[in-house]
């Protein structure tokens, strides 16, 4: 009985055991090829297996080492693949913000957006943003925070408010063109903010102390009037060095320069506007050859552009959805970021989530209160009539006037050249009347203050603010911290603003 016991309580576990080491050894090859499934799934998910197999990198597939190339689109690399505004069909699309951290190793075809300085640049790569998925990155970041793949570059230069901070990363230009006068207003706002609104403290701080008056306003708005005169100089010239491709050229005559004046040039705060004249520096009568900035040679298509984009026909509801689809064409020049524009369908869907339903980052459209009104006397207006007539009769004529980039700059200058002439028929007519705050420029401020002598009983009219106190040296040491501190400025600006950008992205608070 006892050893019948032990067979019954033994002789189960014997069983049981050898059930337990049978079904091991059958899971064994179970086990095997789930190993590998996920080994292969988890290196595709790294590197897809298609996009390895296409490139011959893959080690799970025969390719022939000498067979041809094929073409793979960018988005099979899952690494490469980012959010991108969505195509949901039939024309429509949801907009969605860029994926603001780019990796370094995508090779992309880059595009500088290049422009008078302004606000409008911003509406220009929102729209390439939302085409591809990718970020935009300005030329400061680039100098001061550091080299990245961005493949969108937005760049003032070489005006004396940019720099070329992006080194040799770039491919080709598009050029942003805005109207003058708008362009001049904004000049405005910036010296104003910078070198008036802001408190006595602050304007003694970045000028150290080197005066212990502050300037009237009145001789503030006669020093702004000159800038603004100056800057209408800078426009035209703006243009033209895109335009040339970078041809050295003098900013206020126009001529062909050397590379003496040039650098000269491009350092406006160190020399005043006599220091640079021309006839001083290069001669009346020297022959110039054509030399060009040779930073342009480090772009793959050089500086002149291959598209010329008015923000302004951006915002228009009639034209804007024929400027985004320019801007669609502009980025399919090239594979490299071509493969990443979405389809062609959407195009005028992303331009009424941009403009429309103003989706996206704020542009100078979205301020709360709208941009302050003022009027220009008939000598500032005559000025930028002139320059815009330069600008038209030269690239009007042969061998321009084949030239598509040539033929927009001609009507868009054309289009801004006629809103001008309007506003100084009124101002003549006396249906515009100007105010202190105006920009009159010095022929107009000249003739009040002689008019207001006149008017003083017993008095005899000044020249040349006969009696006034003299604040040359402050302005000219304002000019020369100005850049400075507007560098400072738009460094925090910018980082300020990619920061929230990249916190709303993160938030889905878009």
């Amino acid at each position: 009985q006892q050893q019948t016991t032990h067979i019954l309580v033994v002789g189960p576990s014997i069983t049981m055991e050898s059930m337990s080491i049978l079904k091991a050894k059958r899971a064994l090859p179970v086990l095997f090829v789930a190993a590998v499934v996920t080994l292969l799934v988890e290196d595709g998910l790294k590197t897809p297996v298609l996009s390895r197999s296409l490139r011959r990198q893959s080690s799970y597939a025969v390719v022939q080492t000498n067979a041809p190339q094929m073409h793979v689109p960018a988005t099979l690399d899952l690494p490469s693949q980012r959010s991108l505004s969505l195509n949901l069909g039939g024309g429509d699309c949801k907009w969605t913000p860029p994926t603001y951290h780019v990796p370094d190793d995508i090779d992309f075809y880059k595009t500088v957006i290049a422009g008078f300085p302004s606000g409008d640049k911003r509406m220009i790569f929102l729209q390439m943003e939302a085409l591809t998925g990718w970020p935009a990155k300005d030329e400061w970041d680039f100098e001061h925070i550091g080299m990245s793949n961005h493949p969108f570059i937005k760049a003032n230069y070489p005006h004396h408010e940019g720099i070329w901070g992006w080194e040799d990363e770039a491919d080709q230009v598009v050029m942003m063109v805005r109207n003058i006068r708008k362009s001049m207003v904004e000049y405005h706002d910036i010296l104003w903010d910078i070198g008036y609104a802001k408190t006595w403290e602050d304007a003694t701080l970045f000028l150290d102390k080197l005066y212990s008056e502050r300037p009237p306003l009145s001789d503030f708005l006669v020093w702004r009037d000159e800038r603004v005169l100056d800057e209408v100089d800078w426009y035209g010239w703006f243009i033209d060095y895109y335009m040339e491709g970078g041809l050295l050229r003098d900013i206020f005559t126009h001529k062909t320069t050397t590379k003496h004046h040039w650098d000269m040039l491009m350092m406006p705060t160190v020399y005043t506007r006599a220091e640079l004249d021309y006839d001083l520096i290069v001669g009346a009568d020297t022959v110039v050859e054509d030399a060009y900035d040779p930073r342009c040679a480090t772009v793959t298509e050089g500086c002149a552009p291959v598209a010329v984009i008015s923000a302004e026909n951006l915002r228009d509801y009639t034209r804007g959805k024929a400027e985004t689809a320019l801007i669609g064409n502009v980025l399919k020049r090239d594979s490299r970021i071509g493969d990443y524009v979405i389809e062609q369908e959407t195009w005028d869907c992303i331009w009424s989530e941009l403009i429309a339903n103003g989706k996206g980052l704020k542009t100078v459209y979205d301020r709360p209160t709208p941009e302050a009104e003022y009027n220009f006397s008939a000598e500032m207006l005559e000025a930028m009539i002139n320059e815009l007539s330069r600008l038209i009769t030269k690239y009007s004529a042969s061998p321009w006037n084949t030239k598509i980039t040539a033929n927009k700059v001609v009507t868009l200058l054309t289009e801004h050249r006629t809103l001008i002439q309007e506003e100084l028929d009124d101002l003549l007519a006396g249906r515009r009347v100007l105010t202190e705050k105006d920009f009159l420029g010095p022929k107009e401020r000249e003739r009040r203050r002689n008019l207001t002598s006149e008017n003083k009983e017993g008095a005899t009219p000044t020249t040349d603010q006969e009696g006034e106190k003299d604040y040359s040296r402050y302005f000219f040491a304002m000019d020369q911290k100005l850049l400075e501190v507007r560098r400072i400025d738009t460094r925090k600006s910018l980082y300020k603003k990619r920061k929230e950008a990249q916190d709303a992205a993160k938030n889905g608070t878009f």
